[in-house]
């Protein structure tokens, strides 16, 4: 692929173009991009169970969107990899774009996210992609800032335990030879390299475990965006593009004006 691609996520809707594939492919396609990352979250865009399932109809979307001038770069699992883990503070707002089967019960809804993230492995494979993107999801977040004092080991508890729910999730995108790039983000347990780094040594350093890289994120953070590209570029296999720029005023600074 040669030229620019665009996440189709933040733009998904209910109204024409935006309501379809092909809708939102030709919109793309005529502003002159060549690439789509699709929401897999979205069945107004995207069947993620027939996908995991069918040749045909991977090649169906593929085939439609060529002819679009368009291919897909990757799939995306942000909204169910989310989900994965989440603290139970976050509980009411996680559980309003999920099936109403699972809605009001965390262990149900996990199951429903862990289930999709598989998917999204077995979808990549057969849509002949290397790699997916997804969020980490959260259970230290509401802990980020050291004030009030945190019990001892709760941090490294969290992230033991957010390990242990996506090692196996690992395992499978390794048998289907797909890479699972995190979007290190705030608001998800990895949102900085250090944070990276503390994930990494808990699941032995997979080697599907990489990156998708967004220094708008690290901007709005304060973080040195170019030395992280020196220190992860082994692992860092997409990117995000967006404007961003850290402007405080005596009124806001990085939370409230994030």
């Amino acid at each position: 692929m040669k030229g620019p691609g665009i996440f189709l996520a933040q733009f998904a809707g209910d109204e024409a173009p935006f309501n379809s594939l092909p809708a939102i492919g030709r919109w793309v396609a005529d502003m002159g991009y060549k690439g789509v990352q699709i929401p897999t979250w979205d069945r107004r865009l995207f069947d993620l169970k027939l996908a995991a399932e069918s040749d045909a109809y991977c090649d169906e979307v593929k085939g439609m969107l060529a002819d679009l001038g368009l291919e897909v770069s990757e799939l995306s699992t942000h909204m169910q990899g989310q989900l994965v883990a989440v603290h139970p503070a976050y509980d009411e707002m996680f559980d309003g774009g999920v099936p109403s089967a699972v809605r009001g019960n965390p262990k149900a809804r996990q199951a429903w996210a862990v289930d999709q993230v598989l998917m999204g492995a077995k979808a990549s494979r057969r849509m002949g992609l290397p790699a997916s993107v997804t969020f980490s999801g959260a259970l230290a977040w509401p802990y980020f800032y050291p004030y009030p004092q945190r019990p001892a080991g709760l941090v490294e508890e969290a992230f033991d335990e957010l390990a242990r729910r996506w090692r196996p999730i690992l395992d499978a995108y390794e048998e289907a030879g797909v890479d699972l790039c995190y979007e290190v983000h705030p608001s998800e347990d990895l949102f900085d390299g250090a944070t990276v780094e503390m994930f990494w040594d808990r699941v032995d350093h997979h080697p599907r475990a990489c990156l998708l890289y967004d220094p708008s994120h690290f901007m709005l953070q304060q973080l040195d965006y170019l030395e992280y590209i020196d220190l992860y570029h082994e692992r860092i296999r997409m990117f995000h593009v967006k404007d961003a720029e850290f402007r405080p005023t005596g009124r806001q600074g990085v939370y409230s004006g994030y």
